[in-house]
């Protein structure tokens, strides 16, 4: 008589009994394609893989949550914890690694506009990638156009930044990586992102601090080369404080 067991396949395990993350960084690896925290792995993920890997995020926060000595199975507001984490953090708040870019329509500067705009203040939420504690906080965008300039939506330049930043960020990174896209979305000929945000890693742990907040920026192009261009775009920033 075999004394061998057969193996009960979770319901997150793809082909084989392999779990779908082990697919997804397979794919990555062979790819040679990073995947840090703030990174877009999309592309790699194929129909109807994300909802399993929501269902192995759950059970592997089942676990967490039992070495945090909590009782799921008697605790009324923890009996579901596990799954409303992992839904938050593939569909909601982590949602920019695993989507594609939004659609953006871009159109021809047919009035060859070439004067100072300002988009702004978005609001943006992301988690820094330290300990998973929100960021809150402003962008404003500064775009230096030029004839050949792709002309994109007011809203989509919110869409992009939404995108970048639903990610675990490092501030300094995620202004960068936004900048990126809208450049080689755009196209401009100057191109100025401020950021201002609470990190509630300093708030709500730490230090404790509650009023502290972190500003930093990005020029590039004339931008960078002019002064007066840059000190009219700062000088435009309606920031309280």
């Amino acid at each position: 008589m075999s004394t061998k067991k057969q193996r009960v396949m979770n319901p997150s395990d793809g082909e084989e009994g392999t779990p779908v993350s082990v697919k997804i960084r397979e794919r990555l690896m062979a790819s040679r394609k990073r995947f840090n925290a703030n990174d877009n792995i999309a592309e790699f993920i194929e129909p109807g893989e994300l909802e399993r890997l929501l269902d192995e995020v759950e059970d592997k926060m089942k676990g967490v949550l039992s070495s945090l000595v909590i009782d799921t199975e008697r605790d009324h507001n923890t009996d579901n914890t596990a799954r409303r984490v992992a839904k938050m953090y593939i569909n909601e708040v982590f949602r920019g690694r695993y989507v594609p870019s939004p659609s953006i329509t871009e159109f021809p500067n047919a009035e060859h506009l070439n004067e100072l705009m300002i988009v702004g203040p978005i609001t943006v939420r992301s988690a820094c990638s330290h300990h998973f504690c929100p960021v809150i906080g402003k962008i404003w965008i500064g775009v230096m156009p030029n004839e050949h300039t792709n002309v994109i939506g007011l809203s989509k330049y919110a869409r992009l930044a939404e995108w970048v930043m639903g990610r675990p960020q490092i501030q300094e990174e995620a202004v960068v990586q936004l900048a990126d896209l809208i450049q080689e979305k755009t196209q401009p000929d100057g191109l100025a992102i401020v950021m201002e945000a609470s990190h509630y890693c300093m708030a709500w742990r730490g230090v404790k601090d509650m009023d502290s907040k972190m500003i930093n920026s990005v020029m590039r192009g004339v931008f960078l080369k002019d002064p007066n261009l840059r000190r009219e775009f700062l000088s435009l920033i309606p920031r309280k404080g």
